[in-house]
């Protein structure tokens, strides 16, 4: 059933315009950048000696821990997460313990420790299923699927947004979508570190996904995407910066994050709306669900429903957030200031 709300004057329409943000990869340093000045010369070091160790690391672990069956490849992150998360991230860690306090006031401090304990071991997992997640597309029996059809149907009759939430372990959805010959457009931010960048990328492409470019030079093509009726990604809770942008959690409304973006491709497009979101299980099972579709009601002039919009796609959103705490990727971010 598609999601209708009557227009209505419940929220003041103008706000602060979103700030295009531009996506710029750091330059590389070369050997006459050593005698230009210290720092370059520092950039080229770390570049050519430290990065790369880091590079063959993460190489050797992410191959290494493909020699290790998936429940034990997810379980031994648990464990990491376990581990590394309170000694090695205090900072994050305090963010997260502080987003909880501020999130579930009525919980109490034992409980609000073992949800941040969970929340540990489904950070750890994450970082080691990279290895074996797309084992997943000869093993649907560990991925529990509900709604497809609304999605295929909503493809059938035009351009689709697909807006995603970062539980669970997201990046079963391009190996779910396949069960109905969908391959998404997604904007693509990758990685620091070359390493990172090169398993995320190859670990995508193999699943389906098709990238858009990062920042404001994607609008453009995601729109022509939508408008010869395609199908975009986006996800529409997100950190940046160590701060939460989405979803608002009560704060203002506003344009600075995907909210804001799902809603303006939305208008221009006529797309719908399909939310989705993955839960894990128990180890390495997945329980995966799309949501009621949205479609946004008319508009009797453009941006006139714009913050009636974003609460609309961030209420289903934030919905979620609120009742999945423990695997959320951006718990150890801060919320806004009001």
């Amino acid at each position: 059933m598609e999601r209708r709300v009557p227009t209505g004057e419940g929220v003041e329409p103008r706000m602060k315009k979103r700030s295009a943000w531009v996506f710029s990869e750091q330059s590389t340093p070369t050997i006459t950048d050593v005698l230009t000045g210290r720092r370059r010369s520092r950039d080229f070091w770390r570049h050519v000696v430290t990065n790369n160790f880091w590079n063959v690391t993460h190489l050797l672990v992410h191959f290494g821990l493909k020699l290790l069956s998936m429940n034990a490849c997810s379980n031994f992150g648990a464990s990491l997460g376990s581990f590394a998360m309170p000694r090695f991230h205090r900072i994050a860690s305090k963010r997260a313990r502080d987003t909880l306090r501020q999130l579930c006031p009525d919980m109490s401090d034992r409980d609000r420790d073992e949800l941040f304990r969970r929340n540990c071991r489904s950070q750890g997992r994450l970082m080691t299923e990279f290895s074996v997640i797309n084992r997943l597309q000869r093993h649907p029996e560990r991925m529990e699927v509900h709604g497809l059809d609304v999605i295929a149907e909503a493809v059938d009759r035009g351009p689709v947004i697909l807006v995603g939430m970062h539980l669970g372990n997201w990046e079963i959805t391009p190996t779910v979508l396949q069960g109905i010959n969908v391959r998404p457009h997604a904007f693509y931010v990758p990685p620091k570190g070359r390493a990172k960048a090169w398993i995320a990328e190859r670990l995508r492409r193999k699943a389906g996904l098709r990238f858009l470019p990062p920042g404001a030079a994607g609008i453009k093509p995601a729109i022509k995407v939508l408008k010869d009726g395609g199908v975009v990604s986006i996800f529409c809770d997100e950190g940046f910066g160590g701060k939460i942008r989405g979803p608002f959690f009560g704060q203002k409304p506003h344009l600075e994050g995907n909210i804001g973006v799902a809603i303006r491709l939305a208008r221009v497009t006529g797309a719908t709306i399909c939310p989705w979101y993955c839960l894990r299980g128990e180890g390495f099972n997945f329980v995966w669900r799309s949501l009621d579709p949205i479609r946004l009601p008319p508009e009797h002039s453009p941006g006139a429903r714009r913050g009636e919009d974003l609460l609309l796609l961030n209420d289903v959103v934030e919905r979620v957030i609120r009742e999945n705490l423990d695997q959320w990727y951006f718990l150890d971010h801060a919320l806004r200031a009001p």
